[in-house]
């Protein structure tokens, strides 16, 4: 099948190439935007009862979920706020409700919103209803620039902080890093082809085949998206661009290293081609439909944003692998050998490299091989046991920002969890109204909960605020911590809300809602996710194998190699950011992101090297000599793209952002460890060692009959990459 395609696309190349330009087109004249959100209860189903919570508040007190921010206001000496203070923070107030600023909806203060010690009081300003909405940052300064003339020469100085704030003071910083990871990787990508190949057609390719499958594969996710009503994570372009650079990249070092490798061995440029994607073909159709169920298992979770993320990377893998196989050699096949100019090192095989002599070390010592490498990554994965998740999204912002001030000054009187309040909803089952003199019992028992700062009073200072028909009621806590840290959402997720439930009035219900309780919904949707994608990715994956290899042995192995990277890799970053950076744990997203990027790219290299080994096997060597001359030949192709991927993502490493230089550290080592220990050395050393029982019962190490007298011919080591 793939040498009838090979054929097609190399005499054909003009018309792949107008195909895939019109496709191209078409994609950017009637796709429709692609719709993103960022808002966590999004993606949560409404099983859970923060979201149950959020919806009866929505629905009794109408919406609540919109976006503020918060004015913290003390003395410039740090005393306590005399009367006099007071009115001028209500004079404050009332100007920046009157100041005309685009998507304030009001601002407001209370007697209750000066802190019990008097060192600060609180503004806090409507922003309207989306949280989402990207011209926030601007009313931002103007809020900071409206509140000026107010407090000049009063002493008082004020700390515009809040969620949106936040996103303000750090948007240069995501901006900038965003530029320079960019420019990094384009460099990066560019200089290490042109080192490899010394050519910069070579260099410039996947950057071009990259560029018009971005286009077509996200005309295809938004036209997908906009049909199911399905909303995306913001970072899913992020990610969408990095999963294609890195896919495409390693398809195009794969081809273009068998193309080298035909025409060191004496083929003709266009049989050279077509031989190429006939036998590579099978190889990136393989790593490709590997990669698909991997991200298609993500369709398993009941978090949304990973849901949603495994339709649409797999939608971009599968039009970068028909490109690998279409586009790529139809443009090779147009430029013939000058995608290597003017390096002329395809016309001569070298001798004495790298690559050969490892390859020999471990055809002679597999077994010394195996333990070093799988020693290794054993001794690595024994870091993840003392992983710990954090879901303070605070804590990855850069610090010495007005907003992180203002987060630390509001603390200073009030509990840490008056920036987001977790909220108790009492409903009543029948319907009718809740008398508010049985509120008091249930404020005092939750106020008496550890971990619970205080009870925010409602109107005239009760400690709760009912809706107008009285059927529900809300009772508004400010917890002593973060409302992002592990101890908040195991207080809403736990202890809180078994005490909510107990101590609610006869005849009615109650919910904790507000952010820690989200939050927590979110890490046990992610624990439960995280257990139910990743058996059934790797059966998934094993089967594919399977069927590529014709046997149940070697896929049992390989899978086994590919667990051990992702705990290996685990491991190596909480040594760096637990260990040694001190950090209290690693984004909960982090084994998602790892599994997306090591287990299922890194894939991509276990197949290259077992497709080698079998192809050295048909050819009649034995185990040990198929081992060193895969290393060999397969070697070069899988350093060179695991080089390119782990460089591309250890740029992040220059944002400056924890989360970025988290994500930019981890992904490069599992790649690295993908690559250098698991597929160039614990793979063919254990095949080495298994011998052929690797392929049983299948006989894939036996020639088809078909093959031809020129490829047998070809087992020696009259060519290297």
């Amino acid at each position: 099948m793939f040498e009838r395609l090979a054929r097609f696309v190399v005499y054909k190349r003009w018309w792949v190439i107008a195909a895939w330009l019109v496709a191209a087109a078409a994609a950017v004249a009637f796709a429709p935007s692609l719709k993103t959100t960022s808002d966590q209860a999004n993606f949560l189903p409404n099983s859970y009862e923060s979201i149950q919570a959020t919806e009866i508040a929505q629905s009794a007190f109408g919406q609540t979920d919109g976006a503020t921010a918060t004015i913290v206001v003390r003395r410039s000496d740090g005393g306590q706020l005399t009367e006099a203070d007071q009115a001028t923070v209500g004079k404050l107030a009332e100007t920046i409700s009157g100041a005309g600023i685009d998507k304030v909806s009001g601002a407001f203060t209370a007697p209750q919103a000066v802190s019990p010690n008097k060192l600060v009081q609180l503004v806090t300003v409507g922003l309207g209803d989306n949280p989402q909405d990207p011209t926030l940052t601007a009313a931002i300064e103007s809020i900071r620039s409206a509140s000026d003339p107010v407090l000049a020469n009063t002493g008082l100085e004020r700390l515009v902080t809040g969620d949106i704030a936040m996103y303000a003071d750090n948007e240069d910083a995501f901006n900038n890093a965003l530029v320079i990871v960019g420019i990094a990787t384009f460099l990066l990508i560019v200089v290490l082809l042109l080192i490899i190949y010394r050519s910069p057609l070579a260099a410039i390719l996947p950057l071009v085949t990259v560029g018009i499958v971005t286009v077509v594969s996200t005309g295809l996710i938004a036209t997908m998206a906009d049909v199911f009503g399905l909303d995306a994570d913001p970072s899913i372009e992020i990610i969408l661009t990095i999963v294609l650079y890195g896919v495409g990249t390693d398809y195009i070092l794969f081809l273009l290293f068998r193309f080298r490798e035909r025409l060191r061995a004496g083929d003709e440029t266009k049989p050279a081609l077509v031989t190429s994607v006939s036998r590579v073909g099978e190889v990136i159709a393989s790593a490709a439909g590997a990669i698909v169920i991997a991200f298609l298992a993500l369709l398993l979770a009941v978090f949304g944003a990973f849901r949603s993320l495994g339709p649409a990377l797999a939608i971009a893998v599968v039009v970068m692998g028909l490109a690998a196989v279409t586009l790529v050699p139809a443009i090779v096949s147009l430029i013939g050998t000058a995608v290597f100019w003017p390096s002329k090192s395809w016309k001569k095989t070298p001798k004495g490299t790298t690559f050969q002599r490892l390859g020999r070390f471990t055809g002679r010592r597999p077994a010394v091989v195996a333990l070093i490498s799988g020693g290794l990554m054993v001794a690595l994965a024994s870091g993840a046991f003392f992983m710990k998740t954090d879901y303070d999204q605070n804590a990855q912002l850069p610090s010495g920002t007005e907003s992180a001030e203002g987060y630390e000054a509001l603390q200073a009187g009030f509990p840490a969890g008056a920036l987001a309040p977790t909220q108790v909803i009492v409903r009543s089952d029948s319907g009718a109204r809740i008398d508010p003199a049985t509120l008091s019992g249930l404020a005092d028992r939750l106020r008496a909960v550890p971990g619970v700062g205080s009870v925010m009073p409602g109107p005239e200072g009760s400690p709760a605020t009912l809706n107008q028909d009285g059927t529900v009621a809300r009772v508004d806590l400010l917890l002593a911590g973060s409302p992002y840290s592990n101890e908040a959402l195991a207080l809403a997720g736990g202890e809180l809300r078994d005490v909510a439930h107990a101590a609610t009035p006869p005849g009615t219900t109650a919910y904790v809602g507000g952010l820690s309780s989200i939050f927590a919904d979110v890490k046990k949707a992610n624990d439960r996710d995280l257990r139910v994608i990743f058996p059934v990715a790797g059966l998934l994956i094993a089967v594919i194998l399977a069927l590529l290899l014709r046997s149940l042995v070697a896929p049992l192995y390989l899978i086994v190699a590919v667990v051990l990277g992702f705990f290996a890799t685990l491991g190596a970053t909480v040594f760096a950011f637990q260990g040694i950076g001190d950090r209290p744990g690693l984004s909960f997203t982090l084994p998602i992101i790892l599994y997306l990027f090591v287990v299922a790219i890194g894939t991509d290299y276990n197949i290259l090297m077992i497709a080698r080994l079998r192809e050295e096997a048909r050819l009649g060597n034995d185990p040990r000599t198929a081992a060193d001359l895969a290393i060999e030949h397969a070697g070069p192709s899988v350093g060179a793209a695991g080089l390119i991927l782990a460089g591309t993502f250890a740029s992040m490493l220059l944002a400056g952002i924890s989360f970025l230089m988290e994500m930019g550290f981890s992904v490069s080592v599992g790649i690295l460890i993908s690559a250098f220990v698991m597929a160039m050395f614990l793979v063919p050393s254990v095949t080495a060692l298994v011998g052929r029982r690797a392929w049983w019962p299948g006989h894939a190490d036996t020639a088809p009959a078909a093959e031809p007298e020129r490829d047998l011919a070809y087992s020696g080591r009259p060519s290297s990459d």
